[in-house]
């Protein structure tokens, strides 16, 4: 295998700018720590070079979604503090217990499950508390929180578990002025108190996700949990672009162009023949599709630089290739071509593939596959 040939396909990840985003998440929150969340594989970037750069940025909390996420983690060397909570019974909790994560508690199971794990490990649990203050996901009605935060407090007495944190999560924090956003975070300050006025002492209480860290600094408390924007993208187009949060996209996604060739106008293009020529031209094929993440919702719409044009997907998107209509350019195989990236050498970004697909750009970074590399590129931190 020549190791100089260029690849298929690749995204770059940029950690210099993660590593930048960071640090302009931690100016935006400079009261409280920040936790940068690396769950689904860091968003698609590689968990454990993108956890490595956060730390590296001052992020003193790594979040993840799943447990087996955060052991692997450990695995890998990561230290501090890690918090999963995405639990099922039966979960992990002893290998979580001892690995001393942050497990996340949002009903009477879970709490009895890892208190049994603690007793079976030998060492306390490190646990926090969720409240539904209205996601309506995980988390513990107000209405059995009394009976939660009471257990809680007996097992920690008995020495099973220390409860850490006290935590919620908004449903529409991407929506400034949404009357939710104003209820959660009362009633989450009335969740707070009443567990402290029975005698729990939190070392991190938390609400703010990615939206709430940019634009609601009355819900930072002790600890922000910050998501898509270290990855630098905006948690909504419509409250600001990533460069009005200073933020840069850190993943650039481009393929090697497999076959350019003449057609004659007239020429059906792709499955279905959805785009048919209007003319003689020339035809780019683009080896990715949707097994790589690509969404075939982007059919007819998806846009990609070649040659420093802005092409279209011509037709569906197939599961390995689609297929650009370049309009008589004739660029050699093996040219770039760029599906998104932070947009400042003129190519797409991840947000104008979420237009094209009607989705947002969270799944659109979030959904490339693994036959896509990863190439990490920044490694190493500035002076």
């Amino acid at each position: 295998m020549n190791e100089t040939a260029p690849l298929r396909a690749r995204a770059e990840i940029d950690l210099a700018a993660l590593r930048a985003n960071v640090r302009t998440l931690r100016a935006h929150a400079p009261s409280a720590a920040v936790m940068a969340v690396v769950k689904s594989d860091a968003y698609g970037h590689g968990a454990v070079p993108c956890a490595r750069a956060a730390l590296e940025a001052g992020a003193t909390w790594l979040g993840t979604a799943t447990p087996e996420e955060a052991l692997a983690l450990r695995a890998a060397g990561i230290p501090g503090r890690v918090m999963c909570w995405l639990w099922t019974p039966g979960g992990p909790w002893r290998e979580a217990v001892e690995a001393d994560l942050d497990v996340s508690v949002s009903g009477m199971w879970a709490l009895r499950e890892v208190v049994a794990a603690a007793a079976a490990a030998g060492v306390p649990a490190r646990v926090q508390l969720k409240a539904d203050t209205g996601l309506g996901r995980s988390g513990c009605q107000p209405a059995d929180w009394p009976e939660l935060v009471a257990e809680a407090l007996r097992a920690e007495a008995g020495g099973r578990i220390r409860i850490t944190g006290l935590w919620s999560h908004f449903a529409c924090a991407d929506e400034p002025g949404h009357p939710s956003v104003r209820a959660q975070l009362t009633l989450f300050r009335e969740m707070v108190a009443y567990a402290e006025e029975q005698g729990v002492r939190p070392e991190v209480r938390h609400i703010a996700n990615s939206p709430a860290t940019l634009t609601l600094p009355e819900s930072h408390f002790d600890l922000v949990r910050t998501g898509i924007a270290v990855y630098g993208i905006s948690p909504s187009p419509e409250i600001g672009t990533p460069a009005d949060f200073g933020l840069r996209p850190v993943m650039t996604l481009s393929a090697s162009l497999a076959l350019v060739k003449h057609v004659p106008g007239g020429h059906g293009v792709s499955y279905g023949h959805h785009y048919v020529t209007p003319g003689p031209t020339t035809l780019g094929l683009i080896p990715v599709g949707y097994a790589d993440g690509i969404p075939r919702h982007a059919s007819g719409t998806g846009p990609v630089l070649v040659g420093g044009k802005w092409r279209t997907v011509a037709g569906r998107v197939a599961m390995d290739q689609f297929v650009v209509d370049l309009g008589g350019d004739e660029p050699a195989p093996g040219t770039e071509a760029v599906l998104f990236g932070p947009g400042d050498r003129g190519e797409p970004t991840a947000e104008d593939w979420a237009r094209a697909a009607g989705t947002i750009a969270y799944e659109i970074v979030t959904r490339i596959g693994t036959r896509v590399p990863r190439v990490h590129v920044n490694r190493e931190q500035d002076g």
